[in-house]
């Protein structure tokens, strides 16, 4: 499952302005690569949509299906707000619902078969 935690307006390239929502998947236990210490941490990703303000401020907090998975992507440079610290990154989170889930699933199962 994941959450509906926020929305935020963005501009398209052509100037059009836009709702996406923010969406926060479950808790998962993850291994500090710097300490070694275990902590717990939710993956978010944004997803766009049709809706306007009100919409968007009355779903807040809603729950649907799914998950967010760890999708690769070319490099590029991702500046962390809170330090300023430039890092390179090749991968971004994007949201699954459960169907695409399962043609995933079968698309992998079938080539695997052929």
């Amino acid at each position: 499952m994941v959450t509906v935690k926020d929305y935020k307006q963005r501009e398209s390239k052509d100037g059009e302005k836009f709702f996406v929502l923010v969406l926060q998947g479950g808790v998962s236990p993850v291994k500090s690569n710097k300490t070694g210490r275990m902590y717990f941490t939710s993956k978010t990703a944004t997803v766009p949509s049709t809706f306007d303000e009100s919409t968007c401020q009355s779903i807040v907090g809603a729950q649907f299906p799914g998950r967010i998975v760890k999708v690769e992507s070319e490099p590029y440079e991702f500046t962390i707000k809170e330090t300023g610290e430039v890092v390179n990154l090749s991968h971004r989170w994007e949201y699954q619902d459960d169907v695409e889930e399962e043609i995933t699933e079968k698309v992998i199962s079938d080539s695997l078969v052929n």
